[in-house]
């Protein structure tokens, strides 16, 4: 916004100038007057640009908000333009095996929906269930569970696993 308004404003800081100098040198009301105007432009025109840059910067600062919202209620990241506002910042990005660990999760809760409709399959037969089956699905999903949880890990990269309090 600088360079924009940076020659503009040098135009009536010459004109300002030019008036109070010939009005210096000639000492005459009417070059004062004109210098006096020369003045009210100046400073009309550094409100105006002041006023701009202060509204510019303003609604650059609601643009990033409104997109950072938007981003949050997507589930994506923040913008990177809020991290030259100083409210975010990246802590890390996601790599490859951010990826695939997150596949391998995905296909763990899978096998754990599947096997608990096994498990209920075989309770609604009432006396005809197969315990064995039932045995077996529940060892499956206590398998999985814990190869999920140790794909997890905690943002320091210590190797532990998650740990924190769980909210319904």
């Amino acid at each position: 916004m600088l360079r924009i308004s940076g020659p503009g404003m040098m135009v009536f800081i010459i004109a300002f100038l030019v008036a109070v100098i010939f009005a210096a040198n000639q000492n005459d009301v009417v070059g004062w007057v004109v210098a006096v105007i020369a003045g009210f432009w100046l400073a009309l025109a550094a409100f105006v640009v002041f006023s701009i840059q202060k509204a510019a910067k303003k609604a650059g600062a609601k643009l990033t908000e409104a997109q950072n919202a938007f981003n949050s209620a997507a589930g994506r990241a923040p913008s990177s333009a809020s991290a030259d506002h100083g409210g975010t910042r990246v802590v890390s990005e996601r790599t490859g095996a951010d990826e695939v660990r997150d596949l391998k999760l995905d296909h763990s809760f899978k096998i754990v929906q599947v096997q608990i409709r096994v498990v209920e399959q075989e309770r609604a037969k009432g006396e005809a269930a197969d315990q064995d089956t039932i045995r077996r699905a529940l060892e499956t999903i206590e398998i999985t569970a814990t190869n999920a949880r140790d794909m997890i890990r905690s943002a320091g990269s210590t190797g532990d696993p998650v740990s924190g309090t769980i909210i319904d």
